[in-house]
């Protein structure tokens, strides 16, 4: 387990948050990135911020998805949830324009399932700094257990 770090490079970073961003490349400028993200969040634009979401792989794609991605996220779904996941994440995207992302935290698909169900009905400003805080709590979660 790691402490919060004073100093991260934009590739460490890039596997903390899913890719090169431009919210990684302004936390890497920063003496203790992980620590004033929330500083840098709040400066982002929404173009920004987007990039950041989209760079997540869906919860519950078989493909495209880093190493870590496919193991927070396990193998414990039945074709019916994965089928409803995908429709869920398909139609969440139409409504708010960026992926949905949550700290799964090694719940169940089945338990993400209600929670994407849930956030889908939210306003679109509140869904997107919800999606935030949850891209921020999956990076600071990878850094405490690398």
């Amino acid at each position: 387990m790691h402490d919060l770090p004073r100093q991260l490079t934009e590739a460490q970073l890039a596997e903390l948050f899913e890719g090169d961003t431009a919210l990684v490349r302004k936390l890497a400028a920063r003496e203790d990135p992980l620590g004033g993200a929330r500083e840098v969040i709040a400066t982002l634009t929404e173009e920004e911020k987007l990039e950041a979401l989209n760079a997540h792989p869906a919860i519950g794609a078989r493909s495209g998805m880093s190493a870590r991605s496919a193991a927070e996220q396990g193998a414990d779904s039945d074709s019916e949830t994965l089928a409803e996941l995908a429709r869920l994440n398909a139609a969440y995207e139409r409504r708010f324009g960026f992926r949905f992302v949550v700290f799964v935290n090694r719940r169940p698909k089945a338990e993400i399932l209600e929670v994407l169900r849930a956030r889908i009905h939210r306003t679109p400003a509140e869904e997107l700094d919800t999606a935030v805080e949850e891209l921020l709590a999956i990076a600071e979660d990878r850094w405490h257990s690398s």
